[in-house]
């Protein structure tokens, strides 16, 4: 299981999503550019300590990530424009579950190139969560269906 998120806008929503990839141990893809000044030093300042534990992987631009995504992996893109509500998706092991920017989700180009679409159902009035928050439950609703959550410690 992995999660992407596409140019990131705000550095403090990377570190939390690489705290979540991190402690629920699934890796991360960062597709560039991004829309602040992205370092191995920013990493580790926005993810603190857990910068060092997680599979994270950074892509120069969509096309380059798209190129060496698409032949292993279905990419699950979560958008406010899904075609597919959360509740009856079904997730494979080996999926990325795609997030857009905060700005903007991702262009037409992205969105006519995953393999599937899915909706996090909101209450009328409501017009999207936190990225990190719909990462969380995105991730949570994978890795429950594929039996993958990390074992906690002392359980074998």
């Amino acid at each position: 299981m992995r999660l992407a998120l596409f140019q990131p806008d705000i550095p403090q929503n990377l570190g939390a999503t690489i705290r979540l990839a991190a402690c629920l141990g699934v890796s991360l893809d960062v597709i560039e550019p991004c829309g602040f000044p992205l370092s191995d030093a920013a990493i580790r300042r926005a993810a603190m300590d857990y910068a060092a534990t997680v599979d994270l992987k950074r892509h120069s631009s969509w096309d380059n990530y798209h190129a060496i995504t698409v032949p292993c992996h279905r990419i699950v893109l979560f958008t406010t424009r899904g075609a597919q509500p959360l509740s009856a998706f079904t997730f494979e092991p080996d999926d990325v579950l795609l997030f857009g920017r905060e700005s903007a989700g991702v262009p037409d180009e992205v969105h006519n190139a995953v393999n599937a679409r899915v909706i996090i159902p909101l209450v009328a009035g409501a017009r999207s969560l936190n990225v990190v928050t719909a990462a969380a439950i995105a991730v949570g609703e994978a890795l429950r269906q594929t039996n993958s959550f990390p074992k906690p410690p002392g359980t074998g």
